[in-house]
């Protein structure tokens, strides 16, 4: 049977669907349910609704409609399809830190992986610069709409965030640089230096004749204000410990630790600080730090009580993510967790849980209906809505015939 996958925005406006199986992600199922979109929100939800007159019906099916995935660690745009050294826009690697660079200025919203996503369901995105740097700059939160424009792209409201890195990535970068950081111990040291030298900028700008507007020096006092959600890319449980005795002396709070492969062995550490970590299902040993990764990682994690969000960090595996999370089921997660790691604890990671990340009234429609349970591995993602807008839907000839 031939498939044929349309990614433009298709359908927009107000919309009732019935005769769907809903995932709320905030309780339980409801089977031949109903949902109510107006405005770009949706507005009812339940068995039984009162629906407008003259509004578009959309028959269900039966089949199964949840929130739209989030992904949280994405380099899409930022390192577009196809892959060339022309494209790799995701690392400023001039310096150990560049706060003032702002991923959303090397999107190229022309990326097809962007249309692969929707394909898949995925609605929202944190776009982030690569893990070159100590401090590699603004993140890009983003709704995964067509749009020929950046500002097409941007989920207005959003938290800003900013990407931070530790480990082996900024010591393999710059490790044969006169200034570092060549260890683990530099790393930390060059943290506490540019925290230190915004606080001196900032006393400085205080004086009679400040000195001039440092951008670098702007954003980390943003950061230090709490203004920046910080978002660090970390591996091992002993370099998440030392990330907290740097932000802790500086009064930061971390929001999230991005791939966090030994997250299970400081759980509770983590979770003390109300830091969530964002990871993969099974990913580990493709170098040093990743040795310990277990695929229980997520999985212990939330069942202690943090908040965990599966990532793709990759513009392949982020086509079927709800598929890649059927693996949690393997290593004892719950239907209802893994599902919160796809869209709920992804929403909270971001700041922007009142938003998106569960079926309440509300909330912004962003929605995914799947032919089958989301967590089947025989479903497909027949169709994709932002903001009450279809921005996907798959065909098949059956569906072409029934049109004509």
């Amino acid at each position: 049977m031939v498939v044929l996958l349309s990614f433009a925005a298709a359908m927009a406006g107000d919309f009732y669907m019935f005769n769907v199986n809903l995932i709320p992600i905030v309780g339980s199922t409801i089977e031949k349910g109903s949902i109510l979109v107006e405005d770009g929100k949706i507005s009812a939800i339940g068995s039984t609704l009162d629906v407008p007159e003259n509004i578009e019906r959309v028959d269900g099916k039966g089949q199964w409609l949840m929130p739209g995935i989030i992904d949280v660690h994405s380099h899409m745009g930022v390192y577009p399809w196809p892959g060339a050294r022309a494209h790799s826009d995701g690392n400023e690697a001039v310096h150990p830190y560049t706060p003032h660079v702002r991923a959303e200025d090397s999107i190229r919203v022309e990326d097809p992986a962007f249309a692969g996503a929707r394909a898949g369901g995925v609605t929202s995105l944190m776009i982030l610069p690569g893990s070159a740097n100590l401090i590699g700059g603004e993140a890009a939160i983003i709704k995964n709409r067509p749009s020929p424009t950046l500002a097409g792209l941007r989920f207005e409201g959003a938290p800003r965030g900013i990407k931070m890195a530790c480990g082996e990535n900024p010591k393999r970068v710059y490790g044969d640089d006169a200034n570092g950081p060549t260890t683990r111990m530099g790393n930390m040291a060059m943290m506490r230096s540019i925290f230190q030298e915004a606080l001196d900028y900032q006393e400085a700008r205080k004086r009679k004749e400040p000195p001039p507007v440092d951008h670098k020096m702007e954003m980390i006092l943003d950061v230090l204000a709490g203004e920046v959600r910080v978002h660090v890319h970390c591996y091992r449980h002993d370099d998440i410990e030392g990330i907290y005795r740097v932000m802790d002396q500086y009064g930061i709070a971390v929001a999230s630790f991005q791939h966090a492969l030994e997250a299970y062995k400081v759980r509770d550490m983590i979770i003390d600080h109300g830091t969530a970590i964002a990871t993969w299902s099974d990913w580990w040993g493709f170098k040093m730090e990743a040795y310990d990764g277990i695929p229980q990682n997520a999985v212990m994690v939330k069942q202690a009580g943090g908040v965990v969000a599966l990532h793709s960090d990759d513009s392949t595996l982020v086509q079927s993510m709800h598929l890649e999370a059927t693996k949690m089921l393997r290593y004892g997660a719950t239907e209802q967790e893994v599902l919160e790691m796809l869209t709920l604890d992804p929403a909270k990671l971001l700041g922007v849980e009142d938003r998106v990340g569960s079926l309440e009234v509300g909330k912004d429609a962003d929605l995914a209906l799947f032919s089958k349970h989301p967590l089947s591995g025989y479903t497909l993602v027949n169709k994709t809505w932002i903001d009450g807008d279809l921005v996907f839907e798959r065909k098949t000839e059956d569906d072409l015939q029934e049109e004509q």
